[in-house]
């Protein structure tokens, strides 16, 4: 095995029946396309009732059936925001603290330094992040994420992750490893993982290898480096 072995994500995915949420940012083989893919999964009633929706060029996370959102605090956020030249993903609410601070002129570490793994003890949450940055009909992305650093959720790790666009080349990043009780926080490294030139492709790939029991919305976005045309998939298994 080598450190510079590049997975595929059916195999990442196929046998794992709870990777959580996940982020995967990367460029397409042909080098044309800025690549991202958010994915939300669920074990319980309320988590489970949600959807993916595009409202004013965000993607949200939305309530399914309003009547049976039972905490709305850690599931109903912002998902993937936009300012300038920077695009921005993460699975909570810290996207706004990202957009934030980036609006003001300031840095993507600087505004995940202020905020920490989600409340929800015992399993402690990690808080996954990423931002690209378009530059010169390029880009580079940087990659977070905030997790308890014991059991008892007594600290923050925070762990960043800094790249260059490499044809063919993507990194992911999930909540979990996979399911338990607590259920197992990622550990190490944003996985590398192989890109498709076809958005539909890669949108089958992903979601076709989620976990069905689990498995709740899915949201891929393809930004065409040189004219900037973005063109995105959304699957939400609640229809």
């Amino acid at each position: 095995m080598s450190i510079y072995d590049i997975n595929k994500l059916s195999e990442l995915l196929a046998d794992n029946t709870y990777p959580g949420r996940g982020i995967v940012i990367g460029k397409t083989p042909d080098g044309k396309n800025a690549a991202i893919a958010y994915f939300i999964m669920g074990r319980s009633e309320n988590s489970r009732n949600r959807i993916f929706e595009k409202k004013d060029g965000a993607l949200i996370t939305k309530a399914f059936d309003e009547s049976k959102v039972e905490d709305p605090s850690l599931i109903i956020y912002n998902a993937v925001r936009s300012f300038e030249n920077k695009l921005i993903v993460t699975n909570g609410d810290q996207t706004d603290t990202v957009y934030d601070f980036v609006k003001e002129g300031k840095g993507f570490a600087e505004a995940l330094n202020t905020r920490e793994f989600e409340p929800d003890a015992p399993n402690f949450t990690p808080r996954i992040s990423g931002m690209l940055k378009f530059e010169n009909g390029d880009f580079t992305y940087r990659m977070s994420i905030l997790k308890s650093a014991d059991a008892e959720g007594s600290a923050c790790n925070r762990y960043y992750y800094s790249y260059p666009s490499l044809c063919g080349l993507g990194h992911f990043i999930h909540t979990y490893v996979t399911d338990g009780n607590p259920i197992p926080t990622f550990q190490g490294e944003p996985e590398r993982v192989q890109m498709n030139n076809d958005i539909d492709a890669f949108t089958s790939e992903i979601w076709e290898n989620l976990n069905e029991n689990n498995k709740i919305s899915l949201y891929v976005l393809y930004t065409d480096l040189e004219t900037g045309v973005r063109t995105e998939r959304i699957i939400n298994k609640n229809k």
